[in-house]
């Protein structure tokens, strides 16, 4: 499958953040499938309109994004790669415009906040909120608005011809989104993996997770991240969203294999090659599946 032939869904519209992840992981040549929700990019996925979904999990500021957790396993969707984009929030109008003439700022709510050691200079100003960053980019350009300014990613100002007034207005500048790569299970998966994302239940006794999180320090398996999440209409029962990196196969298989003896209803949600910086991330997603010997070990949606 080469990379201009792939549809993949994103929330929000062209040149938001989740597009600029999207050309980042899979590169220039893709189609982007616009949708208004998570939701809906998971379902673009389920009917076969889309081959991908990139899907922002979590931000360092805000936090992670609880309901994206559920739609893992609900849809059942593999993970097969991850990326962090660095966020970095420019104020952008219509060309001509002058700062000084400007009376609104929209954007979304998250880089709205983001931004308030700016705002604070400037308290004359109103904030309007919105639900997508290049929207409000979009609806300057198309409303022609000279009054109004938004706060978007570069990749907003050249798609609807702003002009960027100010740079990096966002607060912190170490600020990133962390986002997961999904396809279908008959789709292709990366081999080498040396991340996986993982959801499982203990049972609701003194020290049930700490026998799990105790096998991965012994198998020398990092546990990068760990999320709960309250399981609906069960009393003091919680998923547990674990992500674990390993350097050597081998600790990763003999992880998997002890921590089944103490959780259940355990699920693999992907295995994929971590996110690094300093590496070449592959551009390609290669026609291969992943081999394993795991017993009664299920992966979701098989």
């Amino acid at each position: 499958m080469k990379n201009q032939n792939l549809r993949v869904a994103i929330q929000g519209i062209r040149a938001s953040f989740h597009e600029e992840a999207a050309l980042k992981y899979f590169g220039e040549n893709i189609q982007t499938i616009e949708c208004n929700s998570f939701k809906q990019t998971f379902e673009a996925l389920q009917s076969k309109n889309a081959d991908y979904v990139v899907m922002a999990i979590e931000n360092s500021i805000a936090g992670s994004i609880l309901p994206n957790y559920s739609l893992l396993l609900s849809y059942a969707f593999p993970v097969v790669g991850e990326i962090y984009l660095p966020i970095q929030l420019h104020l952008m109008a219509l060309p001509g415009v002058k700062f000084e003439d400007v009376k609104t700022v929209i954007s979304h709510p998250i880089a709205l906040r983001q931004c308030v050691d700016f705002f604070d200079e400037y308290p004359h100003l109103k904030i309007v909120e919105s639900n997508d960053t290049a929207a409000c980019a979009k609806r300057i350009r198309d409303e022609q608005l000279t009054d109004t300014v938004a706060i978007a990613n570069t990749l907003a100002a050249r798609l609807y011809g702003l002009d960027v007034l100010e740079r990096r207005i966002e607060s912190n500048k170490k600020n990133f989104t962390r986002f997961l790569i999904l396809t279908h299970h008959e789709n292709v998966v990366k081999k080498n993996p040396n991340k996986a994302s993982l959801c499982f239940q203990v049972s609701n006794k003194v020290g049930s997770l700490a026998k799990v999180l105790n096998i991965f320090a012994e198998e020398s398996v990092n546990m990068s991240k760990i999320q709960s999440m309250p399981i609906l209409g069960k009393r003091n029962e919680y998923n547990f969203y674990v992500d674990i990196e390993w350097d050597e196969p081998k600790q990763y298989d003999a992880a998997i294999r002890q921590i089944l003896k103490y959780t259940h209803n355990f699920n693999i949600l992907g295995e994929y090659e971590r996110h690094d910086e300093d590496s070449n991330m592959p551009k390609t997603v290669k026609n291969e599946k992943l081999q394993r010997t795991y017993i009664n070990v299920k992966k979701v949606g098989q």
